[in-house]
């Protein structure tokens, strides 16, 4: 594996839901630790909805070397509830194509079908390093790519990637 110029394109909601509905929370600083390490990453783009009041968490993922992407949000009302939408499928997807030059490989994070046919390029042009998937319960579109060996569950990291609490105003430990 060349140990340089691998980048990753991070579906942020697809990952952070996913982690969540196992009951857990990544670490980020851990995984973007875990990404350049394992996977040689040396760019991160975090493709993330825009929410006012963030600030400190999109100050703090950049701190940990994500490049954030930003996608306008949209507020609906579902069931009495006001919920945030941002979807940046499109993002991802542009943003992997208009870097396509300036990596050796890819990492594409997420466990959505609406990625099978980005990833399936990808892998035809040899430019697919592992789609790193949050769960078990990622698309049936991206079970082909698990022949193969692309396919690394987050969910199986859990150990390595936590976020562990210090008792000190729910700050993870360094």
């Amino acid at each position: 594996m060349k140990k340089q110029g691998n980048y990753a394109f991070i579906d942020s909601q697809n990952l952070n839901l996913g982690v969540r509905s196992q009951n857990w929370q990544l670490d980020f600083r851990k995984f973007r630790q875990y990404l350049r390490n394992k996977y040689y990453v040396s760019k991160a783009y975090l493709f993330i909805g825009q929410v006012a009041g963030n600030e400190s968490l999109y100050a703090f993922l950049q701190e940990c070397g994500y490049i954030l992407i930003f996608k306008p949000t949209l507020e609906h009302r579902d069931n009495g509830k006001t919920k945030i939408k941002g979807n940046v499928d499109a993002e991802l997807v542009l943003h992997t194509m208009i870097e396509y030059k300036n990596y050796h490989k890819a990492i594409i994070v997420s466990g959505d079908g609406d990625f099978h046919c980005l990833i399936e390029y990808l892998d035809k042009q040899g430019k697919l390093l592992k789609i790193l998937a949050p769960t078990k319960h990622y698309s049936s579109l991206l079970r082909k790519f698990n022949n193969r060996n692309y396919i690394v569950r987050i969910d199986l990291l859990r150990g390595s990637l936590e976020q562990k609490k210090t008792g000190i105003r729910g700050r993870s430990k360094p």
